[in-house]
């Protein structure tokens, strides 16, 4: 059986959570059930290959509620482990980016630093583990199920956490460099004002997970949104503000993905920075 020395199952419980090393290679002797999936982890220390059923398992797996899921907009129960010691065993630091890949092509550029937190006050964030003999409801969309893994948060207010911070069908958890190191063309053009220099970092937290922007990034759901031409350029302003608030209102398609942004997960000075890089970016282009 295996033990975690020095690991605290409850924050609740007071003192650091840590999780060894050795965590992550005695869950990869274990072996792997016929139906279980596995989530790949690649940090500093290596590449893991982390499976379902045996995470399910372990001491440190248990029930957490999540008062307003993003991914089924209602409450929802999930056995769950923390995923701050998962991360730190296999060598992020508060420093790194974590790229978090989803089987649809959802592709998000995540702060380690918030990942890695366990302040009793703070945000926390947990790796849900859909279990093979009991899959959850069906999304709303019919996409099938937020599994086999999510990366869900409790108390996501007190780290200003959104909703592109919560990907669903998780298949990939890797530390990368940080997005404007990483891909030179998303970085605002000499000269730009500091919106749009501000715009950038909305715009990678925002939009990147769906689309990309002079060819730059991951993802694969959403055209890129400066080639061939940008929506400033074929959107009114005041249009445009509205189709971010509320795309259903102007334009439906089928299939439609593309969310409402509320001031809440938007504010209004952060929509503006936005629209100002989208326009810097295409006067550059």
């Amino acid at each position: 059986m295996l033990r975690f020395e020095g690991f605290a199952a409850s924050r609740a419980a007071g003192g650091p959570q840590r999780l060894p090393a050795l965590l992550l290679l005695g869950l990869l002797a274990l072996a792997r059930p016929l139906a279980a999936a596995e989530l790949e982890v690649g940090g500093p220390a290596g590449s893991r290959r982390l499976d379902s059923a045996v995470l399910l398992a372990t001491p440190v797996t248990r029930d957490i509620d999540v008062p307003d899921d993003v991914a089924y907009g209602r409450p929802m129960r999930f056995r769950a482990v923390p995923l701050a010691p998962l991360l730190a065993a296999a060598g992020f630091t508060a420093a790194d980016t974590v790229e978090a890949v989803a089987l649809d092509g959802y592709v998000a550029q995540l702060p380690a630093a918030a990942l890695l937190s366990d302040a009793a006050d703070g945000a926390q964030a947990w790796l849900a583990i859909e279990p093979p003999d009991a899959p959850w409801p069906k999304l709303p969309r019919g996409e099938g199920t937020a599994g086999p893994f999510y990366l869900v948060w409790q108390e996501p207010q007190a780290g200003g956490i959104t909703p592109e911070q919560w990907p669903f069908q998780l298949a990939v958890l890797r530390r990368v460099a940080a997005p404007a190191e990483r891909w030179p063309a998303l970085n605002p053009p000499a000269g730009a004002g500091s919106d749009a220099q501000r715009g950038l970092a909305v715009f990678v937290q925002h939009c990147l997970p769906c689309h990309r922007l002079n060819g730059a990034g991951e993802a694969t759901i959403g055209p890129d949104l400066n080639r061939p031409m940008s929506p400033v350029e074929y959107f009114r302003p005041d249009l445009l503000r509205r189709y971010l608030r509320e795309p259903a209102a102007l334009r439906t398609w089928p299939g439609q993905g593309m969310p409402g942004f509320a001031e809440s997960v938007l504010p209004a000075a952060d929509l503006e920075a936005l629209l100002a890089y989208l326009a810097a970016m295409a006067a550059a282009r």
